[in-house]
């Protein structure tokens, strides 16, 4: 695969122990044209993150990362001064509900799943690695590629999602739609019996990867079926 220069790399930590992960990301970070630094210890992640020649953009963090200080390696980070980088979790290394709200309040910009397939793992980092040109949700976002289809006046269209979240979707398309347009959204998560439904509305843009929806109205049903799953999403738990 040729490798895409983009006008405004970034430079991102992967700090993951296990091998496959950690070159997973980093060479698709490397091939759209972004500087990636791996690491394997807290120590290390700590090391860039305090180094005075160095400007980290984003860190993708292994929550176990040894020596499996978890929540303590988050703080330790946000209490370095010179390190303002968001941070994004891998979703499969966090073990309870308590660790969600806990990184919530800690700040933490957003979660990924470390078995994204390769050509999904930049656009599902771009909102943390251009983050003035996204409205950034708040609540924790699954990373899966799943059919959706949306109707705006008398258009219907379809596509796949790149994120999924309890406040909105963001959804892969070459013709995204003009920021505030409204429309209607419906998909089915996995391992769901029944079709999601909701009204949502434009809330940003990316030419180079799709749109950003806000939910602005669903069903009880439907608000339960998406709550399932995106709490259910964070405790696969991969790591002891």
């Amino acid at each position: 695969m040729p490798a895409v220069t983009l006008t405004a790399a970034r430079t991102v930590v992967v700090a993951d122990d296990t091998a496959f992960v950690r070159d997973r990301f980093s060479l698709a970070l490397r091939h759209s044209g972004h500087h990636a630094i791996a690491v394997h210890t807290g120590d290390d992640l700590l090391a860039q993150a305090r180094a005075p020649d160095m400007h980290v953009d984003l860190i993708v963090l292994d929550l176990r990362l040894p020596p499996g200080r978890g929540l303590e390696m988050v703080q330790a980070l946000k209490a370095v001064a010179s390190c303002t980088a968001p941070l994004v979790v891998f979703s499969g290394t966090i073990a309870s509900a308590d660790e969600v709200r806990a990184l919530t309040r800690l700040g933490v910009a957003g979660y990924i799943n470390e078995y994204t397939s390769p050509h999904h793992i930049v656009a599902s980092l771009t909102p943390h690695l251009f983050p003035d040109n996204h409205n950034r949700r708040s609540s924790p976002r699954v990373t899966c590629a799943i059919p959706i289809s949306y109707r705006f006046g008398n258009t219907i269209a379809s596509g796949f999602t790149l994120n999924l979240s309890q406040n909105g979707v963001a959804i892969r398309t070459t013709s995204p739609l003009a920021p505030k347009t409204v429309l209607k959204v419906r998909f089915r998560v996995p391992g769901g019996h029944d079709d999601i439904e909701a009204e949502a509305r434009v809330a940003w843009v990316d030419r180079l990867t799709g749109m950003g929806l806000e939910f602005t109205e669903i069903g009880p049903a439907s608000r339960s079926a998406l709550d399932a799953f995106v709490h259910g999403h964070f405790f696969s738990n991969r790591k002891a």
